[in-house]
């Protein structure tokens, strides 16, 4: 089972990055926290683990309209946010990898049927900024 959406682009890292970002905020989603994997590697084990992860960047993005409609259903789905976003590229790679979490994760883990609505709305959203990132069209606001 895929737990991600996921689309890879011929855009440098640093184009991907800047272009997901604008795609998250298209979509109504801020980006609540950043986590930069290769430099956090550098740092706590060294260049060698730095070099093998390459550019790796985690972006915790949230919608905060879908966020407020989670958690006043179901108040332990805290846990899960923010809906992660991953910019990757491997060291030497020619294409960048942009993965987001699918919110369909969280009506696996609950039978709350406002959640299934919120997954659904985070999904459409989600997809539609990917695909923004691919220079597709996909439609949601």
């Amino acid at each position: 089972m895929s737990y991600t959406y996921t689309t890879v682009v011929p855009l440098s890292w640093e184009d991907a990055v800047e272009k997901t970002r604008e795609a998250l905020a298209a979509q109504g989603f801020g980006i609540l926290s950043e986590i930069n994997v290769r430099s956090t590697f550098a740092a706590k084990l060294g260049d060698d683990a730095a070099e093998e992860v390459g550019d790796y960047l985690i972006l915790g993005a949230c919608n905060p309209t879908l966020a407020r409609q989670a958690l006043a259903s179901e108040p332990d789905l805290g846990a899960l946010l923010p809906c992660n976003v991953v910019v990757r590229r491997a060291t030497g790679a020619t294409e960048t990898t942009v993965q987001a979490i699918d919110p369909q994760t969280m009506v696996k883990l609950s039978d709350n049927p406002a959640v299934r609505e919120v997954a659904d709305d985070a999904g459409t959203r989600l997809r539609a900024a990917l695909a923004d990132v691919a220079g597709e069209k996909a439609g949601a606001n």
